[in-house]
């Protein structure tokens, strides 16, 4: 098939774009439960459960920003398309896993440290601080992917291959 390097390289920018957006939106959704529950028993504290609830939706912009990237890259975007060796249309693939992997599973996980950050607004609101350092360490490793995959991305781009 002459055309599998660049549906290599779109089914990359793709997965990334969903996958992440995927964790995100069940992320985001979970910890919104929460907070519309201690809303519902005290609405000043809207403000720092939102903050809470925002978090997990950082990865589907990771995963749009490699997306993007790797689009940019192929030539979809920017007018400049060239055709795709099968293998650099691989490498563009395995370059965009790690955030859309890694940005599906952390947001999953950062929802339910959310979650719990919730809780401890309801107790013990004036402890934000605290509460939001427990969902920003999974955001960690969402990091971590996300510039793994962009170092990929443009590394695949200088490849002669």
């Amino acid at each position: 098939m002459e055309n599998l390097g660049i549906v290599l390289a779109l089914l990359g920018a793709a997965f990334a774009v969903l996958l992440a957006g995927a964790g995100s939106a069940v992320g985001v959704g979970r910890a919104g439960e929460a907070a519309a529950g201690v809303v519902t028993e005290d609405p000043s504290k809207f403000g720092k459960v939102l903050i809470l609830q925002l978090l997990p939706g950082t990865q589907g912009i990771y995963g749009l920003l490699i997306g993007f990237l790797c689009l940019s890259q192929i030539g979809v975007i920017g007018g400049s398309f060239t055709e795709l060796s099968v293998v650099k249309g691989a490498l563009y693939f395995l370059a965009c896993l790690p955030t859309a992997v890694v940005g599906y599973w952390s947001a999953l996980k950062q929802s339910r440290a959310a979650v719990a950050s919730i809780g401890l607004i309801a107790k013990r609101p004036n402890q934000l601080g605290k509460a939001i350092l427990f969902p920003a360490m999974v955001e960690t490793y969402a990091i971590f992917a996300l510039l793994i995959s962009i170092l990929s991305i443009t590394g695949v781009s200088s490849l002669p291959v």
